[in-house]
Order: structure tokens, then C-alpha cells, then sequence
């Protein structure tokens, strides 16, 4: 890793603070924070020194939301999810940063708009129901396709953050069952990565030292999400998720 200067850290701590503030408010606002760290440091690098970011903003979210996770969802989605973990990895050991890069924004812009394809159609359920299109057959087919590539996009570059959000309002989560599953499921998810990243050589001492140096910038980042996320209207979250969505999948691209 390259030595780093002053405002590279400061625009890796800011980052960080946003890494606090998505999980704890508004999950697709973590692209931005992925697609800051993909610019200052080399894409497959960033993978690494991000991942224990996130863990940490996992914690937070789970201490403050743990009561509000939908478990039925959650087991439905695992088996996926660990089955694009195992993809992520194999794609991993061969792609360059420029190939990391364009697939993840081409992924994270195609769910953006089926997600806003399904909404302006009307085929999702209604708010009111936290997850319930998951116990159907067609519900259970898209948990799948979802989850693949939710553990895909989480093991290439830490972007599972998006497609779970679209998958989670296409399901018709409101604001509290969608960050309490959603915290649950990133704090299991990114904590099994760890050992598939040490030993794909992103996680190493060098990348522990400066996460070190980051960590702290998560917490005044969450605490600012919590306070602000009873604020927010359900109309507003979900378009402020699709959009930080959109807006990080091209940052990606353009990079």
C-alpha cells in the first residue's frame, strides 16, 4: 500500500463517518463510502481496509436495532448469500481493479432499475408488510437471485449494502424492519468474509494499522444516523436508498 497523504486520510475518515451513518440511517448512502475508498486506494486493497470498517458499523447498527431484524428473511437468504460469497471469491483471485469496478456499478445500476421498474408497476407488497412476499414461491426465487448476488457484489467490494436495500424495499420493509434485518445480516455476512479475505491477502497487518486509525470516525457517523433516521419520511428513505444507489454505481463506473 502506498503512502498516504493528509487529505486522502481526511477523505478516508469522512468516508468512514458516512460508513456509521448509512448503517445506522440510510443503507445505500455506504456506496459512497466504497466508491471513496476504491478512488484513493487500488480497488482490490480497498476491499480489505473497508471490510472491518463495516463490521464496526455493523456492531453499532446491531446494538441499536437488534430487536427489530425479520429472522424468516434473514434464513431464507443465507444459503444464497454464502453460495456469491464463494463466486465473489473465485472472481476475486483473477480480477483487476478495473474489472471490480465496472462489474459492480453495471450490478448496482441494473438493480436500481428493476427496483424502480417493479415499484412504478405496482408488483411489490404493500409497506405495511415487513417480508412477507419471501413465504411465496415467487417470493422465495427472488430472495435467491438477491442473495447471490448480494454475497457476489459483498465479497468483490463491499457493495452488498445496495442490492440487500433493494431487496429488502421491493419486499416492503418499513424504516425499523429494514435496518434491524439489514444490521443483522451485514455484521453475519461481513464477519464471515474475514477469513476469505486474509487469505485472498486484503486483510494484512498494514491494512489493520490504518483501519486503526479510521475505526473511531465510525461512531460519531452512527450516532448522527440514529438521530436523524426518525426524521426521515418512508417516501423520502426509500427514494434516498435508490438514489445513493444510482449515484454510487456510477462513481464506479466513471473512476
Amino acid at each position: 500500500m502506498d503512502t498516504i497523504t493528509l487529505w486522502q486520510l481526511a477523505a478516508l475518515a469522512a468516508a468512514s463517518t458516512l460508513v456509521g451513518f448509512s448503517k445506522t440511517a440510510v443503507s445505500g448512502a455506504n456506496t459512497i463510502s466504497l466508491a471513496v475508498f476504491a478512488a484513493v486506494l487500488p480497488a482490490r486493497e480497498s476491499t480489505g481496509v473497508l471490510l472491518p470498517i463495516l463490521i464496526a458499523g455493523d456492531i453499532l447498527a446491531v446494538l441499536v436495532y437488534r430487536r427489530h431484524a425479520h429472522w424468516p428473511t434473514l434464513l431464507r437468504l443465507f444459503p444464497a448469500v454464502a453460495a456469491g460469497v464463494v463466486a465473489g471469491t473465485f472472481f476475486m483471485m483473477w480480477a483487476g481493479d478495473d474489472a471490480v469496478r465496472t462489474s459492480i456499478g453495471a450490478i448496482l445500476l441494473f438493480m436500481a432499475g428493476v427496483t424502480v421498474w417493479r415499484r412504478r408497476t405496482g408488483s411489490q407488497p404493500p409497506p405495511e408488510e415487513d417480508g412477507t412476499d419471501t413465504s411465496t414461491r415467487g417470493g422465495r426465487i427472488k430472495a435467491r437471485s438477491y442473495g447471490v448476488l448480494g454475497g457476489f457484489t459483498t465479497m468483490v467490494a463491499n457493495a452488498g449494502g445496495p442490492v440487500m436495500s433493494l431487496y429488502l424495499l421491493s419486499a416492503g420493509f418499513r424504516k425499523l424492519g429494514f435496518l434491524g434485518t439489514s444490521a443483522w445480516f451485514f455484521l453475519i455476512v461481513n464477519t464471515s468474509k474475514v477469513p476469505f479475505s486474509v487469505g485472498l491477502g486484503l486483510i494484512d497487518a498494514q491494512s489493520l494499522l490504518l483501519d486503526a486509525a479510521l475505526v473511531l470516525f465510525v461512531v460519531p457517523g452512527a450516532w448522527i444516523g440514529r438521530a436523524c433516521v426518525g426524521r426521515i419520511n418512508q417516501k423520502v428513505f426509500d427514494r434516498i436508498v435508490i438514489g445513493a444507489t444510482v449515484l454510487g454505481g456510477l462513481q464506479l463506473l466513471v473512476i
